[in-house]
């Protein structure tokens, strides 16, 4: 088993910046892809952003490239997911996610955490 837990969700608006942080703990976390996804009011939850094991590789849905960029620190067993730029459009609650395969979900998830973006 994973635990994951997310921070670093609020209010912010339109051109502003969060950066979103996940906690994990239990299995050896550099054995995992790690992921955001997220989900609008409505809508199915969607891939976001993902990095490999070893944080070398990484991979963005087209609507955050340029935009976000997700790291991780595996001596502290964290993701982060820097959100620049950003839009109402981005407004979801946004899930940490932790898997076999990259920008795949996996079966590891977090609570979720809410960003909100004002026009």
């Amino acid at each position: 088993q994973v635990q994951l837990v997310e921070s670093g969700g609020g209010l912010v608006q339109a051109g502003g910046s969060l950066i979103l942080s996940c906690v994990a703990s239990g299995r050896t976390f550099s054995n995992y892809y790690m992921n955001w996804f997220c989900q609008a009011p409505g809508k199915e939850r969607e891939f976001v952003a993902a990095v490999s094991r070893s944080g070398l590789s990484t991979s963005y849905a087209d609507s955050v490239k340029g935009r976000f960029t997700i790291s991780r620190d595996n001596a502290k067993n964290t993701v982060s997911l820097q959100m620049n730029s950003l839009k109402p459009e981005d407004t979801a609650v946004y899930y940490c996610n932790a898997g076999n395969t990259i920008a795949t979900a996996g079966a590891y998830w977090g609570q979720g955490t809410q960003v909100t973006v004002s026009s």
